[in-house]
């Protein structure tokens, strides 16, 4: 596949890049990140104990806004006691969400890891599968405690970039609608497309779930039957890429997704392989995300 050029960085050079810097992934092959004292901290719980909110987003079990939701709604309990805003959770804490068990203490304060997992088709974005398809999961580093967490998904037959985190509010800020972050794919079609198809496809089409549009397409080259084209958009529906295109009846044989907001798929990332983001480079992807420091661990 002849795709244009992506930079060795991993973060795009562009106005939605926090900042330009050097990956040190250089075409080696992924190694752990070596922790520092800015991320480095106790997997404990204060005496003092955290906030039930800040503690389910951090495992991911949802987002802050949902859990003081759900602490209005009465289901959550703590030592047999419903929660009240402002609760914090101690060591030895029995929490319930509707009147079950909850493990929290996997999520305990720890540092925040990020990979970026180069997806091959076949496999799927779950952790458990009926059919017994090969998961992504099944290819990524053991975490002793908390999960890894998928920020958005890559249907079965589709390939690239993905973003594993063990932090629930990061991952919950990245793919939540109103952060908008850009999704850019190479995509491979079969035959020519008219001008006024790309152009409809720029201005909006109307899908079975509403409108949807690229922001912007570029035409990457090709020979024969086959084409190239780079496709950019700012939201998650599912297969929305696949959709658009079929809503004009141009066939896709192939579909990468190369950059997720400011993180660029690395050269030399081999299929089924994953990179881990240093420390610097996920304070990086904080900044992107309209997260503070602090929320690093």
């Amino acid at each position: 596949m002849k795709t244009k050029q992506l930079k060795k960085n991993n973060f795009k050079d562009e106005k939605s890049s926090p900042k330009k810097f050097q990956s040190s992934h250089n075409n080696k092959s992924p190694s752990k990140t070596k922790l520092t004292e800015t991320n480095q901290v106790d997997v404990v719980t204060p005496a003092t104990g955290e906030r039930i909110q800040k503690v389910l987003a951090r495992g991911g079990i949802a987002s802050r806004r949902e859990v003081e939701r759900w602490i209005d709604e009465g289901r959550l309990k703590i030592n047999g006691n419903l929660v009240t805003h402002g609760t914090h959770l101690k060591t030895g804490d029995y929490l319930q969400l509707n009147d079950r068990v909850v493990n929290w203490e996997k999520f305990a304060i720890q540092p925040t890891r990020v990979l970026l997992y180069h997806k091959p088709t076949g496999e799927i974005v779950t952790r458990n599968d009926p059919q017994g398809r090969p998961t992504i999961f099944a290819n990524l580093p053991k975490l002793d405690t908390s999960r890894w967490i998928s920020i958005g998904r890559l249907d079965v037959n589709t390939s690239g970039l993905l973003l594993i985190t063990n932090n629930g509010e990061l991952a919950n800020k990245l793919m939540h609608p109103s952060t908008e972050v850009e999704r850019e794919y190479a995509v491979r079609i079969l035959g020519d497309v008219p001008e006024e198809k790309l152009e409809l496809l720029k201005q909006g089409v109307q899908l079975e779930d509403g409108v949807a549009k690229f922001d912007q397409i570029y035409f990457m080259g090709g020979e024969g039957a086959n084409k190239w084209y780079h496709v950019v958009v700012s939201e998650g529906r599912n297969r929305l890429v696949r959709r658009l295109w079929e809503a004009q009846n141009v066939v896709v044989s192939r579909l990468m997704r190369v950059r997720y907001g400011p993180v660029v798929l690395p050269d030399g990332l081999r299929m089924g392989k994953n990179y881990e983001l240093t420390t610097k480079e996920v304070e990086l992807l904080f900044e992107f995300a309209g997260l503070s420091a602090e929320k690093l661990s």
